[in-house]
């Protein structure tokens, strides 16, 4: 696979792995460099006595390393993928040594085990068993949540903010018990609300009608003819099998990736990356999930085109997928995007009306430009319409000085009619903010 500097800099997980990793990029700083069509890898000297033994998996992007960081990747992966891009003729070991071997063969033995897991017939009737003792337990929580919250609306939300977050994180480790983590993060983000600040009041009651729309669909879960079952399930917290996603037939095409958005919570990462199919004009949001050290299964980075098939999950409005294959794609396309916010509007609300719980929607637009008006940065359409920008202070600077205020093609993510640029078109090449 062939890598560019800014999507190696783009894997680093801060702005000093990206420093650190450039300092790295020099031939003296290792002991040792080898690569054959699957591995790079190389020894580096620390500070310690023994180099620091660092490997990539340039066939799927994995990275490991001997060094203490707890960044992934670290450093020295950033370093050593970053020389061997611009220096592979010095890579002149081509036979592996030990530990790059034991490696990729626990890497490949992994694989043979999920495989294995797979082939496994599947006892059904256990299988349901479990399934509905496990519903009975969340529609035991969820009674238990849904006399609390009327309790909480009886008694005023008012005076909420002198009683503190006690109670809310009370009520969610009693849903985690239920077995509905879904609504549990709901309620603890209830309780997360700023709630001496202007306007929580309208914040905290959007939230709670969100999880009474999420019980209350999953406690009708049995009516007939309704789409948006599988969102209801998910926002409860059940899951779907992922491996029987695969099994079935995805989307082949061509994809950008739009972008990447990635948080840490009690050292599990969690990846959102955003992908736009070439061909299909579909969204996806693919998930990838890990614990600090471990490599993800798949390594996408923004900008980065990919031939790889999709298969999406269950839904009213397919938008979370998994990728089942993937390699690299020299494909560039410049995408058709809504022309103006009134087509934006229109589809959003096309959305709402089959999945009626809160979505984040990307969307590529025509011709935006930003503009400053009482005080707030908002986006402005070719008929002059504007809306506001999300989170504006992380991306207004950057996107003012690759626009230079000027109309630029821009995919979004939409969150209630807020946006939040992901990037940008270019003289027909995409940047991402």
């Amino acid at each position: 696979m062939q890598f560019t500097t800014d999507q190696i800099l783009a894997l680093a997980p801060d702005e000093a792995s990206k420093k650190a990793g450039k300092d790295l990029c020099i031939p003296n700083k290792w002991v040792s460099k080898g690569a054959n069509d699957q591995t790079i890898w190389g020894e580096c000297q620390g500070s310690g006595n023994k180099p620091y033994q660092t490997q990539v998996d340039i066939a799927s992007v994995a990275f490991k390393c001997s060094c203490p960081s707890r960044k992934f990747p670290c450093k020295h992966g950033i370093g050593l993928l970053l020389l061997y891009t611009q220096e592979p003729t010095i890579f002149t070991d081509n036979a592996p040594p030990e530990w790059v071997t034991e490696w990729l063969a626990k890497r490949i033995d992994k694989v043979d085990k999920k495989t294995e897991q797979v082939a496994k017939p599947v006892d059904e009737a256990a299988q349901t068993k479990r399934l509905l003792a496990r519903e009975q337990l969340v529609e035991a929580g969820i009674h238990e949540l849904l006399i609390w919250l009327k309790d909480m609306v009886r008694k005023g939300i008012i005076h909420l903010p002198q009683n503190g977050s006690a109670g809310f994180d009370t009520m969610a480790k009693r849903l985690i018990d239920a077995k509905a983590p879904g609504v549990a993060s709901m309620v603890t983000l209830l309780g997360s609300i700023h709630f001496y600040k202007d306007g929580w009041e309208s914040q905290f009651l959007q939230q709670l009608t969100q999880i009474y729309l999420a019980i209350a669909a999953f406690k009708n879960r049995n009516e007939p003819k309704r789409l948006y079952d599988a969102e209801v399930r998910t926002q409860i917290g059940f899951t779907q099998n992922q491996e029987a996603l695969k099994a079935q037939k995805g989307i082949e095409d061509h994809w950008l990736v739009l972008g990447k958005q990635t948080t840490e919570d009690d050292n599990v990462t969690t990846e959102r990356n955003w992908l736009y199919g070439a061909n299909s004009r579909q969204y996806a949001l693919v998930l990838q999930f890990s614990v600090r050290g471990q490599s993800a299964t798949f390594t996408l980075t923004p900008c980065q085109w990919i031939q790889a098939e999709l298969v999406y999950f269950a839904s009213a409005v397919p938008l979370r997928a998994i990728i089942k294959n993937q390699i690299a794609s020299n494909y560039m396309v410049l995408p058709t995007g809504f022309v103006n916010w009134q087509n934006i509007t229109a589809h959003l609300a096309s959305q709402k009306t089959v999945l009626p719980f809160t979505i984040i929607s990307p969307v590529i637009v025509q011709e935006l430009t930003p503009v400053f008006i009482n005080g707030e940065w908002f986006l402005q359409d070719i008929s002059q319409a504007i809306m506001p920008i999300h989170q504006a202070d992380s991306v207004i600077w950057k996107l003012l000085a690759l626009s230079g205020g000027k109309a630029l093609q821009m995919a979004l993510l939409a969150y209630r009619y807020r946006f939040l640029p992901l990037g940008v078109w270019i003289n027909d090449s995409y940047t991402s903010l």
